[in-house]
C-alpha cells in the first residue's frame, strides 16, 4: 500500500524539492499540502491535482489516521514545533535542514520521537548530489589513498539582499549562510570524515544592509588528523572548485554544482529520462601533476532519499539520514558561531 504523505509548506522547499520528489517515488502518494497562501494553494492544485490543499497544519493532526508520513518544509523556526506536533499525532516526520536552530532542540525532538516510537528523518538531500556520491566512491575505493584534506565550497554571487526570513538576525530564526549552505557542507564533511574534534570559523557580513553572515569559512579537524576546509558564501564573484580532495596517492578536483536543483526548478522530475546525469565536460579529474584522468560523475539521485524513507517507515530499513547526524551538524554550527567570538579553535565535547 502506498504511504500517504502530508507536506507542510509550499515555498521553494515544498514546491521545488519535496512535492516533485515525493510524487516521483513508487510507494509514496502526495495526499495533502498545507499552505495558507492563496497563490501557492492554486499552484498546488495545478501541479498536484490529486493532493488536498489544507490551510493549516491542525487539519493534518485532526485527521492523523488519513496519513502515514508528514514532511515539514517551513521557515526554520517552525521545524521543531511542527515536527513535535506530528509526533504527538502519532506520525513519523521528515524535517528539512537544519532540523532545529540549536542542537539542544534537535535532541529534544529525538527524545520525543524515541518516546513515541516514531522516526524523525532530516532532509539532507545533498548526500545524493552526483559530485558528492563520486567523492564518496573514490574514497571508499581507495583511489586517493589516505585522505588528508577535504575542500568543499558552496558559493554564489548574490551581492544584493533578497528580503526574507533567512536575512533575519533573531537566533531563533536560524538565518544566514552558515545555517543555509553550511548545513549541507558540514553534513557532507561529517559523513565522509567523521565527527570533528575541533572547529575554527571566520564569519563575515559583507553586503550592505545585511545583518546575518553571508560569507563564511569553517575548518574542521576530524579523527586521524584529517581536515575539512569549507567555504559558503553569497558574495563570491568567481567560484572555486566545488570539491578538492587531497589524498596520499592522488587528488580529486571537480567544478560546478550538481544539476538536480536546476532541473527541479525547471519543472523536471526524477521520472524524466536522463535524470541526474552529468555531461562529460563537467567531470572532475583524479590524479597527480604527472598524470590525471577524468572521472565520470555518479548520477545524482535525490529520489533515493524518499525511497529509503518509505522503506524505513515500513520497518524494512534504517532511515537514510540519522537524527544524530543532524545534531552533530548543529553542534558544529554552534561551535563555528563561538569561534570568532572566542578568538580561536573550539573543541567539541
Amino acid at each position: 500500500m502506498s504511504l500517504r504523505v502530508a507536506l507542510i509548506g509550499y515555498g521553494t522547499g515544498g514546491a521545488v524539492f519535496h512535492a516533485p520528489l515525493i510524487s516521483s517515488v513508487p510507494g509514496l502518494t502526495l495526499s495533502a499540502v498545507v499552505t495558507s497562501d492563496p497563490v501557492r494553494q492554486e499552484a498546488v492544485r495545478r501541479r498536484h491535482p490529486g493532493a488536498a490543499v489544507l490551510d493549516g497544519a491542525d487539519r493534518v493532526w485532526d485527521a492523523a489516521s488519513s496519513y502515514d508520513l508528514v514532511v515539514v518544509t517551513t521557515p526554520n523556526r517552525l521545524h521543531v514545533p511542527l515536527a513535535s506536533a506530528a509526533l504527538e499525532a502519532g506520525l513519523p516526520v521528515v524535517v528539512d535542514k537544519p532540523v532545529a536552530a540549536t542542537a539542544g532542540e534537535a535532541r529534544s525532538l529525538g527524545a520525543l520521537a524515541a518516546e513515541r516510537g516514531l522516526l524523525v528523518v532530516p532532509f539532507h538531500n545533498r548526500r545524493w548530489d552526483g559530485d558528492f556520491r563520486t567523492v564518496r566512491g573514490l574514497i571508499a575505493e581507495g583511489r586517493l589513498g589516505d585522505v588528508r584534506r577535504l575542500e568543499s565550497r558552496f558559493e554564489r554571487w548574490r551581492p544584493e539582499i533578497k528580503p526574507g526570513w533567512k536575512e533575519n538576525a533573531d537566533p531563533a530564526v536560524a538565518g544566514g549562510v552558515l545555517y543555509d549552505l553550511g548545513s549541507h557542507l558540514i553534513d557532507q564533511a561529517v559523513t565522509l570524515l567523521g565527527r570533528p574534534l575541533r572547529v575554527y570559523a571566520e564569519l563575515n557580513t559583507r553586503r550592505a544592509g545585511a545583518v546575518v553572515p553571508d560569507d563564511a569559512f569553517v575548518a574542521l579537524t576530524h579523527p586521524g588528523g584529517r581536515i575539512s576546509h569549507l567555504w559558503m558564501s553569497a558574495v563570491t564573484p568567481l567560484l572555486g572548485p566545488r570539491f578538492r580532495v587531497l589524498g596520499g596517492d592522488a587528488g580529486h578536483v571537480a567544478y560546478g554544482l550538481d544539476g538536480q536543483e536546476d532541473a527541479l526548478r525547471a519543472g523536471r522530475t526524477p521520472l524524466d529520462e536522463g535524470w541526474g546525469i552529468s555531461p562529460p565536460e563537467s567531470y572532475g579529474v583524479v590524479g597527480t601533476p604527472e598524470h590525471s584522468v577524468p572521472v565520470p560523475t555518479e548520477p545524482g539521485a535525490y529520489q533515493e532519499f524518499y525511497a529509503d524513507v518509505a522503506r524505513a517507515v515500513r520497518g524494512e530499513a534504517t532511515p537514510p539520514v540519522a537524527l544524530d547526524d543532524a545534531v552533530t551538524a548543529l553542534e558544529v554550527i554552534e561551535a563555528a558561531m563561538r569561534s570568532p567570538r572566542e578568538g580561536g579553535v573550539v573543541t567539541l565535547r
